[in-house]
Parts: structure tokens; sequence; C-alpha cells
């Protein structure tokens, strides 16, 4: 494997869901760190839901590997965040044979006001 070019300084964070007054929760986000990356974009699509057109593209995530359990290890759930634009991680396995980066794979998620 050749070592990726970790360019894109990404921030890692993690759901917090706190209960609300209506018998719900609400979702904020908490920074668990910052994470340097390789970011590519992979093979879009374009899907139909309820009537509308919508087009996904799932991207190709790398970063230094971290322990199970650490902090500063992604996790499906959590999220990466570059500025405005955010990625949704779906899932996280070691890039390569000695285990020193992990790939995530993402969706970006559009931000909403």
């Amino acid at each position: 494997m050749r070592r990726p070019v970790l360019n894109r300084k990404l921030r890692l964070e993690a759901p917090l869901r706190t209960r609300d007054d209506a018998g719900g929760y609400a979702t904020s986000w908490l920074h668990r760190g910052v994470l340097w990356a390789s970011v590519k974009a992979g093979t879009g699509r374009e899907t139909e839901i309820a009537g509308l057109s919508v087009s996904t593209v799932p991207y190709k995530i790398t970063v230094r590997a971290a322990p199970r359990g650490s902090a500063s290890r992604p996790m499906p759930g959590q999220r990466l965040r570059d500025g405005e634009r955010l990625y949704h991680v779906l899932s996280v396995t070691e890039a390569d044979p000695g285990a020193r980066y992990l790939t995530c794979i993402a969706r970006e998620e559009e931000v909403t006001p």
C-alpha cells in the first residue's frame, strides 16, 4: 500500500442525545478531536425517493489508525466535519495489513438551517 497523503484537517464529532421537554430526544454533536485525512469521492448514483430524484456520492476517507475504544478512532454513526461540509461515517476498517491507517466509508450530509 502506498502511503496516503493526509492533507485535509477534519473534526471528529460524536452524537450526544439528550432528552427534550416533549418526551423525545435532541441530538447535539460533541467534538472528539482533529484528524488529518485523505478524502476521495466515489462513483455517484441517482435514485428516486418519494418521487424526487436524489443523487448520492460515497466518500473514502483515510486517517491514521487509533486503537479500538480510543476517542480519536472514528466509528459508524459519528461524523467528520470539514468546515461546513459534513461526512456521516457508515463504516470503518483497517486500510493496510500493518493497521497504520483506517478507511472510513462516508456520505456527505446537507447542512440545513
